[in-house]
């Protein structure tokens, strides 16, 4: 008798129901991605050089060209800086970059020669800072500044002063001056 009711092939159900059986019986071994250790980042994060800028964005606008920060890696746009900075350092972007979020455990040689790095350069800051604020050497600098400062507004005034005789001397005829009853414009002390 052929009805409306729908017949159930019971051999493929049941040759299902052993394969489900089977698989979760015997599951296939996980593949373990062996992932980089995180390690510090050896460029700069680029956050101002597009800052203050103005772009006309459209809908045809590629994402590393819209407004806010692109992720290459990510293949996404984050709005601020802050967040491009979670981002970035996230777990996420970390794992595209093919590094898991576990840290090198340090030797007690590495840390011993970091130390040691450290403070040589805060020796090295220290000195430098020492040689630039000797007060009594800038003190002295400044004074022989001054002093050349003053000598040659002097060397200036006087030149001046010999520019200007020059052409009132050579604008007024000597007879006439002598004849008026003065020698010159200039007063000479």
């Amino acid at each position: 008798m052929t009805g409306y009711r729908r017949t159930w092939d019971k051999e493929e159900y049941e040759k299902k129901a052993s394969e489900r059986i089977y698989a979760e019986e015997n599951p296939l071994p996980e593949i373990k991605v062996k992932r980089e250790l995180l390690r510090a980042r050896d460029h700069k994060v680029d956050l101002d050089s597009r800052l203050g800028k103005t772009i006309v964005v459209t809908k045809e606008t590629p994402g590393a060209l819209q407004g806010g920060y692109y992720c290459n890696v990510c293949d996404c746009v984050v709005k601020d800086s802050i967040n491009y900075l979670d981002h970035i350092n996230g777990k996420k972007h970390q794992r595209n970059l093919g590094m898991s979020m576990k840290v090198e455990r340090s030797t007690l040689d590495q840390v011993r020669s970091r130390f040691d790095k450290n403070k040589r350069k805060n020796e090295e800051e220290q000195k430098n800072l020492a040689e630039d604020y000797d007060l009594e050497v800038r003190a002295i600098e400044r004074q022989e500044e001054e002093e050349k400062q003053r000598q040659s507004k002097k060397q200036r005034r006087k030149e001046r002063k010999k520019a200007e005789e020059e052409a009132a001397s050579a604008d007024i005829d000597p007879e006439m001056a002598a004849v008026m009853g003065f020698g010159g414009f200039g007063g000479g002390k």
